[in-house]
């Protein structure tokens, strides 16, 4: 009996860490995210992406010098370099974005893309996808047009390079499935690698050179990233996916006030209409991907 109290208390305590990581790790995110929009005011997106690759590879050389073994042989090649080409086009759309349009806004959009993945694993995948999930992808796709506010701004190009971020995650997310055998250093590296190759290409036309405080923020940027990255994982090791990733989606909290504080963007209300329903829509599929999960028998495999 002891023993059990015990354990459930272990248990409860690395779930309220893995938690707290999480929510750690999203602020830090947040942070990271305002940082770009407020460099891309005055640098280049592929200058951004260049500087802070440069700063996320430096801090990661450790780690990738310890599993090097783990790049030797790299599985699927092919789709790997479709991956870091959909990474790197999703990151730059963002920062690209971010440029014209409210931090929360930008944010939003991408906050619709666990239900683009959905229904991209339905078509493109093959997964059964039932009519209760069919609607509340109906529903998040009602709350991406009411946040682009239909009667105003609607299909602006920074809101459709929004939109086409959010698609390039989702594609990535649904080709990162098909690679969950590869190691995550050899994940992480590539995708920083991606857009290193972008920044050295795109950084040269326009060109500003930066101001040491500058290049500290360029840094910070990037080990922002990393750090974030590492409590993610860490966060997904502590505690089961259903009890932590909800809590991702209170990044729209920190956009707003990093908007608001940093930039002085005023949410609208359709946004924020449009990131409620959004959300509810992703936490609505994420709950019943988890008692699908649960409702699947479990299959032994045979012994040898």
């Amino acid at each position: 009996m002891f023993a059990k109290i015990s354990a459930d208390a272990g248990n409860r305590s690395a779930a309220l860490a893995g938690i707290a990581l999480m929510l750690l790790a999203v602020w830090m995110f947040s942070f990271g995210d305002a940082i770009g929009k407020f460099i891309v005011a005055t640098y280049s997106v592929g200058q951004l992406l260049l500087l802070r690759a440069l700063a996320s590879l430096a801090l990661l050389s450790p780690v990738i010098w310890r599993h090097r073994n783990a790049f030797r042989t790299i599985q699927r090649p092919g789709l790997q370099v479709i991956r870091v080409a959909l990474s790197t086009l999703e990151v730059a759309a963002f920062f690209a974005a971010s440029v014209y349009l409210p931090l929360a806004d930008v944010i939003t959009y991408y906050l619709a893309a666990p239900i683009f993945v959905t229904a991209a694993s339905a078509i493109f995948l093959g997964e059964k996808v039932g009519w209760r999930r069919w609607s509340a992808i109906v529903v998040g796709f009602i709350g991406v047009v009411i946040a682009l506010r239909p009667s105003t701004q609607a299909f602006s190009w920074p809101a459709m390079i929004a939109l086409a971020g959010s698609s390039s995650f989702a594609a990535l997310m649904i080709i990162t499935r098909s690679l969950r055998g590869t190691p995550d250093v050899v994940l992480t590296t590539a995708q920083f690698c991606g857009t290193l190759l972008f920044g050295v290409i795109v950084a040269p036309f326009g060109w500003i050179t930066p101001t040491l405080p500058d290049l500290g923020l360029f840094a910070l940027a990037g080990c922002i990233s990393i750090v974030a990255a590492l409590g993610v994982n860490r966060s997904l090791k502590l505690a089961p996916a259903s009890v932590v990733v909800p809590y991702q989606y209170t990044m729209i909290i920190w956009a707003v006030i990093f908007g608001y504080v940093v930039f002085g963007d005023v949410p609208s209300i359709a946004m924020l209409v449009g990131a409620a329903v959004i959300i509810l829509a992703g936490l609505y599929i994420f709950l019943r991907e988890r008692d699908l999960v649960r409702e699947e028998p479990v299959v032994v495999p045979p012994p040898g």
